[in-house]
């Protein structure tokens, strides 16, 4: 198998089939699922992770939902795709593409009500498709957007995992480091460790080994002196969720980069698509924080690092405020400050193109040329 072009999830024998990240580096499986719960279960598990990657695979899980519900009527399967959504919703609460990518399902079978329950679970599937579909181009279109604003020969420092692992295919922050190479910028990545569960030792080193980009995996305390002594051009990090005045919420340990980054006078970009623009909070201190298991901490791969009954905190996201970003990088350009207006016009966009596609897509469904969402 080649590795390098499997997808992190996808549909396969009526199964969620996602790469499991969890054994990365060492080794290479597929996990599959065939109920809701565990899909859920490999959510909040990490199976997989990064929001794109999540939002996918939560689509699926609603297409799977449909396939597996014994409803003979579309108020029945209505029924059983709520109940899905919500044991969805409830396996990881900081990543907006999660709700959106179950909501965005939902509202599709509502809208086919009318529809036999053959053609509605056929048609949550071909959604689900589309919307993994969709995130390639999209961070396709990022990374080629991001890479305008990054210097030939440029060191890059970047946290956590934000490349193909974390999203359906590319990725996104990663995604533009992918687009530097292809355009032959020759660039350079400082690769934070991102502890504690070492998103960045294990799987974006692993990805840039794989794609052959020059990296080093450093210490996630080393960024600072990095930053002092000239050695970054430019930080770059993904996000689980972005407030409507730009506020980040990421990968614990973002916020501290800002900060020094700013100290440093180095440019600090987010690479996040649209949907994980999340308009309805005004600011970053209304995003949940999800709390993790303090084992994470206090284990490193199983193995204690830490006295026996040590208490330990372990918020999994830290909030970045916005004046410390210096733009937000999506798939409808670079939004700049102010960014209540940027955000909310690249949304709006974002939002026109996935309705478009949807109506065509319902139209072929139908036999009609006006398909309605």
């Amino acid at each position: 198998m080649d590795q390098r072009h499997v997808r992190t999830v996808f549909w396969e024998d009526h199964q969620v089939k996602l790469i499991d990240q969890r054994v990365l580096p060492h080794r290479f499986e597929i996990a599959a699922f065939d109920t809701v719960e565990g899909v859920a279960r490999a959510i909040r598990e990490m199976y997989v992770r990064g929001a794109p990657a999540i939002g996918a695979t939560a689509a699926f899980g609603m297409a799977l939902a449909a396939r597996i519900s014994p409803a003979t009527t579309p108020e029945a399967l209505l029924a059983d795709l709520r109940r899905a959504k919500e044991v969805l919703d409830a396996a990881r609460p900081t990543a907006v593409n999660l709700s959106w990518a179950t909501a965005r399902l939902l509202e599709l079978a509502q809208a086919l009500a009318d529809a036999d329950p053959d053609t509605l679970r056929q048609a949550l599937l071909d959604e689900a498709q589309a919307l993994a579909d969709e995130d390639v181009e999209i961070n396709r279109r990022m990374g080629f957007h991001g890479a305008r604003v990054i210097p030939s020969k440029a060191n890059l420092l970047h946290h956590c995992n934000t490349g193909r692992l974390a999203t359906v295919d590319f990725g996104t922050a990663l995604g533009v480091v992918y687009a530097c190479q292809e355009l032959g910028k020759e660039i350079h990545v400082w690769v934070d460790e991102t502890r504690p569960r070492l998103q960045g030792a294990r799987l974006t080193a692993w990805e840039l080994m794989q794609a052959e980009v020059p990296m080093h995996l450093i210490a996630d305390n080393a960024a600072g002196h990095l930053m002092r002594t000239g050695q970054v051009d430019v930080v770059i990090f993904g996000a689980d969720r972005v407030a409507a005045n730009g506020d980040v919420a990421n990968k614990i340990g973002t916020y501290k980069l800002a900060v020094v980054a700013r100290e440093n006078g180095i440019p600090v970009y987010c690479v996040a698509p649209t949907s994980t623009v999340d308009l309805s909070l005004p600011d970053g201190d209304h995003i949940p924080i999800e709390e993790r298991d303090a084992t994470e901490v206090t284990h490193v791969q199983g193995t204690a690092v830490a006295p026996e009954g040590a208490p330990a905190y372990n918020p999994a996201f830290d909030v970045t405020p916005h004046r410390y970003i210096t733009g937000i990088v999506t798939e409808e350009g670079i939004c700049y400050p102010p960014f209540t207006e940027s955000l909310r016009d690249a949304v709006e966009r974002g939002r026109q193109r996935v309705a478009e596609n949807r109506r065509r897509r319902l139209a072929r469904l139908l036999g009609t040329e006006k398909g309605q969402t």
